[in-house]
């Protein structure tokens, strides 16, 4: 799998919503996790969320986890993903100097290793490095 650079958007409570909306207008496979899924009982707000589409466009999104902010404007990030981690990190470095890291690159409970920062541009960021598959 090859790194792949695509938008990332958060919503406040109604990702499910928008990302069905989004795949009626622009086709494609929609893939939804809960927040439940992994391990919050009873929340069915949106963990993560991505349509791939017929034409390769690729657009993610999430409901904004509970205790974090919401912000309408600066609720898109870009997202970098992929399995060849010197390659993800070596971005993670740059796009990390001079940037806020807001959550640091670390393996996650799904397994990957995820992190967040905003550069010094003021633009976020999310790199997630996709767990190997053992064979």
């Amino acid at each position: 799998m090859a790194s792949r650079l695509n938008p990332y958007i958060s919503f406040k409570d109604n990702a499910r919503a928008a990302m069905e909306f989004y795949q009626a207008a622009l086709g494609g496979e929609l893939a939804i996790n809960t927040f439940g899924e992994y391990g919050d009982e009873g929340n069915d707000g949106v963990m993560h969320a991505m349509l791939e589409t017929p034409a390769g466009f690729t657009l993610m999104a999430s409901d904004t986890p509970p205790g974090m902010e919401h912000n309408p404007g600066t609720n898109i990030s870009v997202s970098l993903s992929g399995e060849d981690e010197a390659e993800l990190r070596g971005y993670w470095d740059k796009l990390s100097e001079g940037g806020q890291v807001t959550m640091p690159l670390e393996k996650q409970m799904w397994g990957d290793t995820f992190g967040m920062v905003v550069d010094k541009f003021g633009v976020g960021w999310m790199v997630n490095i996709v767990a190997p598959t053992e064979s």
